[in-house]
């Protein structure tokens, strides 16, 4: 299959691909595919999902270098010293921020306070009502969007400054990206727009009532945002001779640090990113519909993939495996 064939083999899709807006790919440091569909241009952004959950993993990472945050062993209540604890809750004090980086951070009742927490005026401190619970620290993997809004609320109080602010001078600018802007509304219609618009969005960054950003969604990002910022990954935290984030910070986020069940693949998971297979060096940050930052350390590609609202597709590895890596 050439560039071509891969083409209209996505645009003809009915199934899984039928709602790929762009695929972007650079390898050895440079451009080697770009293409679109549904009226995309390569510099159109979208909603990209949970692959935010990613880009706050490298967040994370710069606080972590700048000494914002000591380490990823230091407690969470560390930098909430102002939040009233709920009586008889003493699990709360023990989670680290390392906790949230690898979602094994133990939260109250069997689902995502949702509403409640996406309604409200701050959902930092309404997620952080969430933490903890009778069980106490147990490892379990639990995968929480929700979860990860306290880590941006954390890294806003060790700064100073809103994330977006951080992330723009820090992340998207040095790599030559676009900054940010947020939102702005945040009302229960808009956020179902947000989801299931299908068409290009600005370079944005949903965000709460207190100008704090979503954590595990809501960052809008093109296809080639997501493979440069991949490039940025590959070379250890290195993007055109600049140093970004630190080597070891990558190392260490990239490194399986617990297994996951059928519901994940089977795969492993680092710090908000996954390792696919237990025996390749490939990486990713995944989000709903498709959405993909996907790294292959032996073949020095990344590729990022954009998609409009799909239920149940989950990662495309398979097919940038299969379909994109052999016209790269």
């Amino acid at each position: 299959m050439n560039k071509e064939q891969l083409h209209k083999y996505i645009e003809d899709s009915t199934g899984n691909e039928s709602n790929i807006c762009q695929i972007y790919a650079i390898k050895d440091g440079r451009p080697v595919y770009d293409d679109c569909w549904h009226g995309f241009k390569t510099d159109d952004a979208m909603n990209v999902n949970s692959v935010t959950k990613g880009v706050v993993a490298l967040l994370a990472g710069i606080a972590l270098d700048k000494g914002y945050i000591k380490s990823v062993d230091q407690k969470v209540m560390d930098f909430f010293p102002d939040y009233s604890v709920k009586r008889g809750e003493k699990t709360i004090y023990d989670v680290t921020v390392r906790h949230l980086l690898t979602m094994t951070a133990p939260y109250k009742g069997r689902s995502e306070p949702w509403k409640k927490v996406c309604t409200s005026q701050d959902w930092t401190l309404t997620t952080l009502d969430y933490l903890g619970g009778r069980k106490g620290i147990t490892g379990e993997f639990r995968y929480a969007t929700l979860g990860i809004q306290i880590l941006v609320g954390m890294i806003e109080r060790a700064a100073g400054e809103k994330c977006i602010d951080l992330a723009n001078r820090n992340l998207f600018e040095p790599l030559g990206l676009p900054k940010r802007i947020l939102h702005g509304d945040s009302s229960k219609e808009d956020q179902f727009d947000f989801f299931m618009n299908k068409n290009p969005r600005k370079y944005e960054w949903y965000s709460d009532p207190q100008g704090t950003v979503t954590a595990g969604w809501g960052l809008c990002m093109s296809a080639k945002d997501m493979a440069v910022m991949g490039a940025m990954v590959l070379a250890g935290g290195q993007y055109n001779g600049k140093r970004i984030i630190s080597e070891e910070y990558i190392k260490e986020m990239l490194t399986p640090h617990i297994k996951l069940g059928e519901r994940f693949g089977f795969m492993s998971y680092g710090y908000l990113w996954y390792k696919p297979y237990d025996g390749k060096e490939v990486y990713a940050a995944i989000g709903d519909s498709g959405n993909i930052i996907y790294i292959n350390k032996e073949m020095n590609v990344s590729v990022g993939i954009t998609g409009t609202f799909k239920p149940r597709i989950f990662d495309r590895v398979d097919l940038i495996e299969q379909k994109v890596l052999p016209v790269t």
